[in-house]
């Protein structure tokens, strides 16, 4: 074997099984990681930091997991009682991601929790934040909902 053959992108992907720009994609990741770790350090709030970490994977792991986990469960039987397709779960599964994350990430504005600190801090009102979430999470489900359709009439 030639010394050049032995870190060629291809019999780097021929022994790993993988396409070698997947392994591109990691190495960017790290750097990107190993970047913003970097900046929160040269912040000096590492506790701050850390203690939100801690605490999300604490909410992610002993809570919503289980409880998306059992939802998926039982929508999966369900869907599988009536012989239904495995593929339409996947139309529901990305839009409900896509909708929780979302209220994850903005749940004190959408519930209105938060409506004084935010307007004291940015000069709006946050009273759009719930409609805006219900017309977003409902336009993701149309096109998940209508992409399905498509891909019915098209299997047919």
């Amino acid at each position: 074997m030639s010394h050049s053959s032995v870190g060629s992108p291809r019999r780097l992907s021929r022994t790993r099984g993988r396409p070698s720009w997947q392994l591109a994609a990691h190495v960017a990741s790290f750097a990107l990681a190993i970047y913003a770790f970097s900046r929160i350090f040269a912040g000096g709030h590492v506790e701050n930091y850390l203690a939100w970490f801690v605490g999300a994977a604490l909410l992610h792991d002993l809570v919503l997991l289980p409880v998306y986990s059992a939802l998926d469960r039982a929508f999966g039987s369900s869907l599988a009682r009536a012989g239904s397709r495995q593929r339409f779960v996947n139309h529901v599964r990305v839009p409900a991601l896509i909708s929780g994350l979302l209220m994850l990430v903005y749940f004190p504005l959408i519930l209105g929790l938060s409506s004084r600190t935010y307007t004291n801090a940015t000069g709006h009102h946050p009273s759009d934040y719930l409609r805006n979430w219900l017309l977003i999470t409902a336009a993701v489900f149309m096109l998940s909902g209508g992409i399905w359709v498509l891909r019915r009439i098209r299997g047919r």
